[in-house]
C-alpha cells in the first residue's frame, strides 16, 4: 500500500492524461470554463501536470494530517513539482514537467553520494538500520548503487522524454520506473542475501 500512496500523484498524472488525450476538446472546455486557455494538442500534458500538482499537495497533508510531520524528501518532490510543473502551466511547454523526475532523481542521487563521502553518514544504512547488518565496505557498495541507479534513472528519463512521444513518455513515468525499481530491489535483495550468508557462516 505505501508503495501506491508514494506513486499517488504519479498514478493521477497518467490517469489525467490518458483521460483527457481520449477527449481532448472535452478536456479543452473544462479548461476554458475555469479561464485557462491552451492549445487543444497540449492539454492533456497540462492537465495531467495541474492534476499532478493538487495530488502532491493532498499527498502532503495527508501525510501531515495522519503523522504529524512530513519527511524532506516530500517536501522537495512538492516544491520540484510546484516549480516545474507550475513553469509547464504559465508558460504552455511541457520541457520543464518532463525535466521534473530527472532533477528528482539527481537530487537523490547527489545526497546519498555527498552524505557518504563528506559527512561519513550512510543514509542506506540509516534507513535499514536494525534489519540488516553489514561490512562498512558493503554498506558504501550498496550506497553506491543506489547513486547509479538514480543517476542512470535521470539519463534514461530525458532520453525518453525527448526522444519519444509524450504518450511513451508517461507510460515509462509510471510502468518504466516501477518495472526498473523493482528489478534494481530484487537485484539488491540478491546481493544483500549473500552477504548475511557470508555473516553467518565465517
Amino acid at each position: 500500500m505505501k508503495i501506491l500512496f508514494d506513486l499517488f500523484p504519479i498514478i493521477l498524472f497518467f490517469a489525467a492524461f490518458k483521460l483527457a488525450g481520449s477527449d481532448p476538446e472535452q478536456a479543452n472546455a473544462l479548461a476554458m470554463s475555469i479561464g485557462y486557455h491552451a492549445d487543444i494538442k497540449q492539454i492533456p500534458i497540462l492537465n495531467a501536470t495541474a492534476i499532478a500538482i493538487i495530488a502532491t499537495f493532498v499527498q502532503i497533508g495527508w501525510v501531515w494530517f495522519r503523522h504529524g510531520k512530513v519527511d524532506t524528501m516530500l517536501w522537495v518532490s512538492l516544491g520540484l513539482i510546484v516549480v516545474f510543473g507550475g513553469a509547464t502551466l504559465w508558460l504552455h511547454d511541457p520541457t520543464f514537467i518532463k525535466w521534473k523526475p530527472t532533477v528528482l532523481y539527481w537530487l537523490f542521487a547527489v545526497t546519498l553520494l555527498v552524505s557518504d563521502y563528506v559527512f561519513k553518514k550512510n543514509l542506506i544504512s540509516v534507513m535499514m538500520k536494525g534489519q540488516v547488518k553489514l561490512p562498512s565496505p558493503v554498506w558504501r557498495r550498496l550506497n553506491l548503487s543506489w547513486v547509479l541507479f538514480f543517476a542512470g534513472m535521470g539519463v534514461l528519463n530525458l532520453y525518453v522524454a525527448f526522444n519519444y512521444s509524450e504518450s511513451t513518455w508517461v507510460n515509462f513515468k509510471l510502468f518504466g520506473f516501477m518495472g526498473l525499481m523493482l528489478v534494481f530491489i530484487v537485484l539488491q535483495g540478491l546481493m544483500l542475501s549473500k552477504h548475511m550468508e557470508e555473516g553467518e557462516n565465517p
